[in-house]
């Protein structure tokens, strides 16, 4: 049993998801002060704690010399059910200053399951500042559908929007074999997010033609993107949809899909 340490003893790990009115008052951990505990040493502790506790979302080693920061938010959860808001804090401020491009994808992962609000806003900003570099990162293709949706709502990518369908591509196929369901369905919310109408003519055909092979993308979200070519203008199209993204590269009919575009 792994246990984490605590000034007055040692703590079951396992007692961790125990409701605090069944744990031995002796053993009752009094809320530590940010004033005594050094943020980066203390940080390593909890994060090392963590890695002792069992149900983690991923089974992935962590990198060489550094921690993966969703463990230290299985800590941040325990803080937050026994009241430790200062140790919660230390958490939060421990992932944010240790994210990297490989892990800011499991972070938002963990922020979105724990419901860190705060976290999630810093690790999209994060993402929309390195879009590029972490669409190509193991973690981005184990993130959930619905954290994916989130990211790719965003305005602020910093990712041509082509780039972004072959990264959304690698996602369905990815997750289609972890879960063992049909890319059509486990892409069904994120492609809804993909801004066809941006892509020239040359590239909508490309796309139509390997979608044939894997069904990726509904037939009819390819035909409005058609029409929006046709008419010139993004008419039955959702207006998020035509809108280009901060690193979408201009292409010369964007200036018809949206009214504000340069």
């Amino acid at each position: 049993m792994g246990h984490v340490v605590w000034r007055d003893g040692l703590l079951p790990a396992a007692s961790l998801g125990r409701p605090a009115s069944r744990l031995p008052p002796a053993r009752l951990p009094a809320p530590p002060s940010s004033a005594t505990l050094p943020e980066a040493a203390h940080g390593r502790t909890l994060l090392g704690a963590a890695a002792g506790r069992s149900g983690r979302l991923h089974q992935r080693p962590p990198h060489p010399g550094q921690q993966p920061p969703v463990q230290a938010l299985e800590v941040l959860t325990s803080s937050v059910e026994y009241g430790l808001q200062d140790l919660c804090k230390l958490c939060v401020k421990f992932i944010k200053d240790t994210l990297s491009v490989e892990q800011v994808c499991e972070a938002l992962q963990a922020a979105v399951t724990y419901g860190q609000a705060d976290l999630q806003q810093h690790c999209l900003a994060f993402i929309e500042g390195c879009t590029a570099a972490v669409v190509r990162t193991q973690g981005f293709h184990e993130l959930s559908d619905a954290v994916l949706v989130q990211v790719l709502r965003s305005d602020r990518l910093a990712v041509d929007e082509l780039d972004l369908v072959q990264a959304v591509r690698e996602w369905a196929h990815v997750s289609s074999a972890v879960l063992e369901r049909p890319v059509p369905e486990v892409a069904a919310l994120p492609v809804r997010e993909l801004r066809l109408p941006l892509l020239a003519p040359s590239e909508l055909a490309t796309l139509e033609s390997h979608n044939q092979r894997d069904l990726l993308i509904p037939v009819e979200s390819i035909a409005a993107a058609w029409r929006a070519h046709a008419l010139r203008k993004g008419s039955g199209v959702p207006s998020r949809l035509c809108r280009p993204r901060r690193g979408t590269r201009p292409r010369d009919h964007h200036r018809h899909l949206d009214p504000h575009a340069k």
